[in-house]
């Protein structure tokens, strides 16, 4: 077991230094860590003190413990969880836009440096493309993909329906099936397709790259 946990590891890495070096000749500001540890670190050394946060949801923010750390660390945030309603949740995603650094994942990577996010209501995508001064994006190495047909298939047919179930979806194929059907269900989550093929401006979106497993 030992082995083969040497040899995944050491995949990552030499696999991560070209997709590193493939995000930077696009302009994002690019890392690689061990392990969730090392990453939340670099996470908040990212963050300039006194920034007000937010992020969009994500299993991998959970897993490293980002956001606890964030609350710990004293930043101010905006924290759409803590909404007592639909519509206090729903400004809290406007303000959310404006905000001094957004946190969020990456559902699937091409090697060549492109990311590839789907999502339901648009906050997460819309941060990410416009409006926060920063973006810091963390993923698990298991989210790169060969090609970027790859990665988009990831997207739609992996993430998609993991966090479909993860956010209570129940109406779509995808929830009921596991398997894409395509759908134009009101409950779809793949509702914004987002190809982030270049960061502008220059290193505005910082991408950490975890060399474990983490999210969907």
């Amino acid at each position: 077991m030992q082995e083969k946990e040497n040899w995944i590891t050491r995949r990552y890495e030499l696999l991560a230094a070209q997709v590193v070096k493939n995000l930077e000749s696009r302009h994002f500001e690019a890392y690689y860590c061990k392990n969730r540890e090392e990453a939340a670190a670099k996470a908040l050394s990212l963050i300039p003190e006194g920034s007000l946060v937010s992020w969009g949801g994500s299993v991998t923010l959970q897993e490293t413990g980002l956001i606890d750390k964030v609350y710990k660390a004293g930043f101010r945030v905006i924290d759409r969880d803590k909404a007592k309603s639909p519509e206090e949740k729903s400004e809290l995603g406007r303000q959310a836009l404006l905000c001094d650094c957004f946190l969020a994942g990456i559902n699937a990577i091409a090697e060549e440096g492109v990311l590839v996010n789907i999502d339901g209501l648009g906050n997460r995508v819309a941060a990410t493309i416009y409006g926060p001064k920063s973006v810091i994006l963390t993923a698990g190495m298991n989210k790169v993909c060969k090609t970027l047909e790859d990665a988009r298939s990831r997207a739609r047919n992996c993430a998609a329906p993991f966090n479909a179930r993860r956010v209570g979806t129940k109406n779509t194929p995808c929830a009921v099936s596991g398997s894409c059907g395509n759908c134009k269900s009101p409950e779809s989550i793949c509702t914004f397709t987002v190809e982030t093929r270049l960061c502008r401006p220059e290193k505005r979106i910082k991408v950490i790259l975890i060399g474990e497993d983490l999210g969907f």
